[in-house]
């Protein structure tokens, strides 16, 4: 865990004089003024503490902590400042939740002690935070196990989605991507209401019935509605409610809300999810991208700038056939695995993990499996991460 420490302030005299007084218990890093300060956590953070001043030009430490809490939340802030004004004390804790607000002159045993206590509620944070995404992970991983077995066609369209939202989201440079890969593994869930023949129906382009059409398009509230009942994954039922929203305030549901309003997540998924059916229909991705394009006010711009950068990535794979026996963990399957009797086992555009190579070998034993694979491994000749 990354224990580090940050001392801002705008008086290099005061810097150098406590790096002195920390120095045999710390290693902290010290910034003249705030604007150095959010240099510094760029290029070397997050820290664990971050220690600045109230009074510094252009950017007061109130200022310079919010903007702290923006780009580091998990950091813990706090503020030592020879200025103990009451209002301004207030309103730093309230603005920048500030963890302690020291004055000036400071015992360097009262500095110490309090930064040990910032390294243990960093510690708490992180602790929990990694808590609450393993559990989070968990709870994906046994609904998606259940979807692939439920239903396979929408697994497949999850998995292949969840690729693109992911180099969607980095490539914005997003926090938390990890959240918005979770949001797209949920985003087919409430297809359990649907059978494979409509989702088939879906992918060839044809007409749905009129009943099938309303399944259809109650897929995404059913599935937040599923979602919302367990705790903690109400901002994921939010973002799966929202994902058929148009940028331009048409979709469903059928609200107010419009541009950036929508969840982020939302506005990704809506262009992965169209972008991956136009795909489905065998269209090739610069065509399928030029078709998004030229639907004005569907998407957010941004997102489809985005989009653009990485739709190329296929490129950075070789497509190969191999035996189910060479089949291995991290390979992306380019086409339908199916049983000898013509049973659909995991849909195109899945990657191959160690739970899905089990249940494949137990179809394998029973009915066999239709070979070879055709399979997208990593092109080597490709350096980026793809």
């Amino acid at each position: 865990m990354n224990e580090t420490i940050l001392i801002v302030d705008d008086d290099i005299n005061f810097l150098n004089a406590i790096r002195r007084q920390l120095r045999n218990d710390f290693h902290p890093d010290t910034a003249q003024g705030p604007e150095e300060g959010l240099k510094a956590i760029r290029n070397n953070g997050p820290y664990a503490v971050i220690i600045s001043d109230l009074q510094m030009p252009k950017m007061n430490g109130i200022e310079f902590l919010s903007r702290v809490k923006e780009i580091a939340p998990d950091t813990v802030r706090m503020m030592l400042t020879g200025n103990a004004d009451l209002d301004k004390t207030i309103h730093a804790v309230n603005a920048g939740n500030i963890f302690q607000f020291l004055t000036k002159p400071c015992s360097p045993e009262t500095l110490i002690n309090v930064i040990r206590l910032g390294f243990k509620q960093y510690r708490l944070v992180i602790s929990e935070k990694e808590l609450l995404q393993k559990t989070l992970k968990g709870i994906v991983t046994v609904l998606n196990e259940v979807l692939s077995l439920v239903n396979p066609e929408a697994f497949g369209r999850s998995s292949r989605i969840k690729q693109y939202v992911k180099r969607i989201a980095e490539n914005m440079a997003l926090p938390n991507v990890w959240w918005l890969e979770m949001a797209a593994m949920l985003s087919q869930i409430g297809c359990v209401i649907l059978s494979e023949e409509t989702l088939k129906k879906l992918y060839r382009g044809e007409e749905f019935t009129g009943e099938e059409s309303q399944l259809f398009d109650m897929h995404p509230m059913i599935a937040s509605d599923l979602l919302s009942k367990i705790p903690r994954m109400d901002k994921l039922a939010e973002i799966i409610r929202y994902q058929e929203k148009c940028f331009d305030g048409s979709g469903n549901p059928k609200d107010n809300r419009q541009g950036k309003e929508i969840p982020v997540g939302a506005r990704i998924l809506k262009a992965a999810i169209d972008f991956d059916l136009l795909e489905a229909k065998g269209i090739a991705k610069p065509s399928a991208l030029k078709q998004l394009y030229g639907r004005p006010g569907k998407y957010d711009p941004e997102v489809l700038s985005a989009m653009e950068i990485i739709v190329g990535v296929g490129t950075k794979y070789e497509k190969i056939d191999v035996l189910f026996d060479d089949l291995k963990v991290n390979m992306i399957l380019d086409e339908d695995v199916r049983s000898k009797t013509g049973r659909l086992l995991i849909s195109r555009g899945h990657e191959v993990s160690s739970v899905l190579l089990s249940r494949l070998n137990i179809f394998a034993q029973s009915e066999g499996i239709i070979e070879p694979i055709c399979v997208l491994i990593p092109n080597e000749s490709s350096s980026d991460t793809p």
